[in-house]
């Protein structure tokens, strides 16, 4: 059994370790990351970072906790409509970010986010950043209920929500969800996400 719950900046350690294991090989995150011992380091690296520069503030972080709400299940990364990372939270995070990805890789880095860019659509929307679950606790529903939970408050507010993902077996849940595929997003080496969108009910 889990429960939902908000994430504290005294979780972003721990979270960022469950997204880094579920963002390990095959992902847009972790083609971002050189190839090494410390891949696993530079990800979670990098979900602390993205996590403090931005969302943590002006979006919201979904946890899945186990029952005795000790151990972090899976993690779900929102940002809100019409918020974004201010300037100065990103300059605050460079030298993480840097540490994670290196120079080289903090170029890609600001190309693909300007590619991924250039696909969402303008109406303000939700976007689902991140969502992943510990590997031992993955068919267990964990994911499908931060979906769905934070889904419901969405909807209380009429308003859509857009997310990209490069796993089909994942776009399938989106779909349940009701999201539908609305665009095929070119010019990623070895991955052709797909990005999605659930109009306003």
């Amino acid at each position: 059994m889990f429960t939902i719950t908000p994430a504290a900046p005294t979780d972003v350690t721990e979270t960022a370790e469950v997204l880094a294991g579920a963002f390990q090989g095959g992902s847009v995150i972790s083609s971002l990351i050189r190839a090494g011992a410390d891949s696993h380091r530079r990800t979670a690296s990098l979900f602390r970072a993205l996590m403090r520069s931005g969302p943590l503030q002006t979006g919201r972080i979904d946890l899945a906790r186990s029952e005795n709400r000790r151990e972090i299940l899976g993690a779900a990364v929102w940002e809100r409509p019409g918020k974004r990372a201010s300037i100065i939270d990103q300059l605050t995070e460079l030298p993480t970010f840097i540490r994670a990805l290196g120079w080289d890789g903090l170029a890609r880095a600001a190309r693909l986010q300007s590619l991924l860019a250039s696909y969402r659509p303008v109406e303000p929307h939700w976007y689902l950043a991140q969502i992943g679950v510990r590997a031992q606790s993955r068919e267990s529903g964990v994911g499908t209920e931060l979906l769905r939970s934070r889904l419901e408050m969405i909807d209380a507010t009429h308003a859509p929500v857009y997310l990209e993902s490069s796993n089909e077996r994942n776009r399938e849940l989106y779909k349940r969800h009701g999201f539908v595929a609305i665009a095929n997003i070119e010019s990623i080496p070895l991955m052709s996400p797909a990005g999605m969108w659930r109009p306003a009910v």
